[in-house]
């Protein structure tokens, strides 16, 4: 076995969990207003929290219900996804590509951090597929 990094150390993991945690909360919040805007539940009351909602409410006329939908599905996704990284943060097991077995690097987790494949692995699909 070469003397490669298995998995990434528990300091390593908590930072991964730090930015899993702050993703998750805002997921959620674009959620609940993407939702609202479903449901209309918030006509006119201006949300400035939300920077990304308030995008969506000046083109909200734009956006249909069926955007909304999928979008709300988009971001249920990932929100599923950010909870099975939280998972296996616990397990020891986050950041393992699981086609190679290798760390995916820290720059992809961050950018994408519920991945679970390496960058080779998924480019490579992309080619077959």
């Amino acid at each position: 076995m070469s003397d490669q990094q298995e998995r990434y150390s528990d300091e390593e993991l908590e930072e991964f969990r730090q930015l899993i945690l702050e993703k998750l909360a805002l997921t959620r919040e674009d959620y609940e207003h993407t939702m609202d805007a479903i449901m209309n539940r918030d006509n006119n009351e201006a949300d400035d929290t939300a920077p990304t909602y308030h995008a969506l409410e000046e083109g909200s006329e734009v956006q249909s219900k069926e955007q909304l939908m999928a979008m709300a599905m988009r971001q249920q996704k990932f929100i599923q996804g950010l909870k099975a990284a939280l998972i296996r943060i616990d397990n020891k097991t986050y950041g393992i590509c699981r086609e190679t077995g290798k760390l995916i690097p820290k720059e992809r987790l961050r950018a994408v951090p519920h991945a679970t494949l390496s960058i080779e692995v998924k480019n490579d699909r992309k080619r077959h597929h």
